[in-house]
């Protein structure tokens, strides 16, 4: 998943680009929106990695950064984050990331007031003109799970609790 929102990123911030012989250009502002604190494992840190990625493979050492990026962690989902993500469009950031279900209302909200700001909707669904979305094929590892606790059972019976979103 990772892979492809590296590659997402590289061909936006290339089409964001030009080449020229003149004063370089301002480097592209990436953000991330994080649902919980930054620790050293999960969700938020995966997240955090691919950030720190971009990062490392757009810019070089010894030059002007093409990228700059930048996170805001433990945000509410809800009012809050809408109130978080048009704060960083006011600071500039061309491509926001919110990887969290909840935050998709607010991102589809914030994203139809600022069509020049790119948005990327980990684990929603709605999309619009600026929004895409990602997600992982969860359900791949679910049935393997399955299939594991269906070989282990002494009993033919096997359970299975989800949260859903």
């Amino acid at each position: 998943m990772y892979k492809n929102l590296i590659v997402a990123l590289w061909a936006t911030i290339c089409v964001c680009f030009s080449v020229s012989a003149q004063t370089p250009s301002p480097p592209f502002k990436v953000a991330f929106l994080y649902v919980a604190p930054l620790g050293d494992a999960g969700w938020v840190y995966q997240h955090n990695a691919g950030r720190l990625a971009i990062e490392k493979s757009l810019n070089k050492t010894g030059q002007a950064p093409r990228v700059i990026t930048t996170y805001v962690e433990n945000v509410a989902e809800g009012p809050d984050s809408e109130r978080v993500l048009r704060d960083l469009v006011s600071q500039g950031y061309g491509l926001i990331f919110t990887p969290s279900f909840g935050y998709m209302e607010p991102t589809i909200k914030v994203a139809a007031d600022n069509p020049h700001v790119k948005f990327e909707s980990i684990t929603g669904y709605k999309r619009a003109n600026n929004v895409a979305t990602a997600n992982a094929r969860y359900y791949e590892g679910r049935y393997l799970a399955g299939v594991a606790a269906a070989r282990m059972s002494q009993t033919g019976v096997a359970g299975y609790v989800a949260g859903f979103p």
